[in-house]
């Protein structure tokens, strides 16, 4: 198995995944305001694109995965990039707001291959290992995320759908890198069944929460997605609002802390984690990233928000670790299954979240308490850790 060109192109894959995504972002309102009759219009059918995005991918991720146990992982995943690539250049070309729901649905529908990662990083890399794996992809998506709407703001300059032509030659290009380096992690098992019930993303989580250890961790991980889209819907807001920041001010912030994390993940998370062990780090990065959200919401002064902020950048080794003791759970040949149906468990989340915490958001202003939402976050997080350490390290 050569490991380094295959964790090359998951991590490349991760990060063109999400840049794709990101850059997209600064020319959508432009893009829906040409195919809609007016600004509401266009608020309304980018709210709809977004919920649809998050329902294909909670809908689809669990059969990915479950694809990727019975044929492997390259297939599959060289598969889903080719459509998404093929997606985006469809987005450049939509003349109508319904053509434009059709094709971002099927985005949706391959954005699984988060879940076919996290199975592969499974495959290749040692348990004692995988929180640095998977701390590296995760720095891989933070990258992207940041580079995405800056990318898409400047190619946005020149045509509004530029950035489309943008992300489906990343995706393809990437496609073609993955043909030539990407070797199989695992042959596929032809005795792993594709049924309904097994493609049926409900019946997929359901059949991981009745699993006692595997169930509780996946009920944690909800609850951490939960409270970190929260923060992540209306962070934005709540700082202009409470501090009057400028749009570059903002920008600046996220982009110094997408860095730090991405530090953080890449040169702390293994030696972390290997120190303390999968479940005790994930117990300690959820209660720092509790106390973070705890803090922004309480912040008074921009110093307390940047404090805040800071106390939530190790945190991020939780996200890592609970990937990692849920990987040693489980055994090989239901690494795809299993990580498609907790992808399902965080596109649920990320259905839900933004809707409801936007309202919460909403609804606080009225009663001069901005930060209520970021306090029901961080109730979220430490509901999250008091959970993971009251599971025990065994299967």
């Amino acid at each position: 198995m050569r490991r380094a060109p295959a964790l090359s192109f998951l991590l490349v894959t991760v990060f063109l995944d999400m840049l794709g995504l990101a850059l997209i972002v600064p020319v959508m309102p432009a893009l829906m305001a040409g195919l809609t009759a007016d600004a509401g219009s266009a608020v309304l059918w980018s709210g709809v694109l977004g919920s649809v995005y998050g329902l294909l991918q909670f809908a689809v991720s669990p059969l990915l995965g479950r694809l990727s146990d019975r044929y492997g992982r390259r297939p599959v995943l060289l598969a889903s990039l080719t459509l998404l690539g093929v997606d985006w250049l469809a987005h450049a070309l939509a003349d109508s707001p319904w053509t434009l729901l059709l094709f971002h649905a099927l985005a949706g529908a391959c954005a699984g291959t988060n879940t076919v990662v996290n199975a592969y990083l499974a495959d290749v890399t040692p348990p004692a290992g995988r929180a640095r794996a998977y701390g590296l992809a995760g720095a891989a998506y933070g990258l992207g995320f940041m580079a995405g709407p800056v990318l898409g703001g400047l190619l946005g300059a020149a045509g509004v759908r530029l950035p489309f032509l943008a992300a489906a030659g990343l995706s393809l290009a990437n496609v073609a890198y993955g043909w030539f380096v990407l070797p199989e992690s695992r042959a596929g098992d032809r005795s792993t069944t594709l049924t309904l019930r097994g493609a049926n993303p409900v019946a997929a989580i359901a059949a991981v929460l009745r699993r006692p250890v595997l169930g509780r961790l996946a009920r944690a991980r909800f609850l951490a997605d939960a409270g970190r889209m929260t923060h992540q819907s209306v962070w934005t807001f709540f700082v202009a609002y409470q501090f009057a920041w400028s749009t570059a001010h903002i920008g600046v912030v996220m982009a110094v802390n997408a860095v730090t994390v991405a530090v953080v993940q890449t040169r702390a998370t293994g030696p972390i984690a290997r120190r303390l062990g999968d479940r005790r780090a994930a117990v300690a990065g959820s209660l720092l990233v509790a106390a973070s959200f705890l803090g922004t919401g309480l912040a008074t002064a921009p110093w307390m928000l940047y404090l805040s902020l800071a106390v939530g950048v190790p945190g991020v080794l939780a996200v890592a670790a609970t990937m990692s003791w849920i990987s040693r759970r489980i055994g090989d040949g239901e690494q795809g299954t299993v990580q498609g149906a907790l992808s399902g468990v965080s596109a649920a989340a990320e259905t839900i979240v933004p809707v409801t915490a936007g309202a919460i958001f909403g609804t606080s202003l009225a009663y001069g308490r901005p930060g209520l939402v970021f306090v029901l976050a961080a109730i979220l997080a430490a509901t999250s850790a008091l959970l993971l350490a009251r599971t025990p390290d065994e299967r």
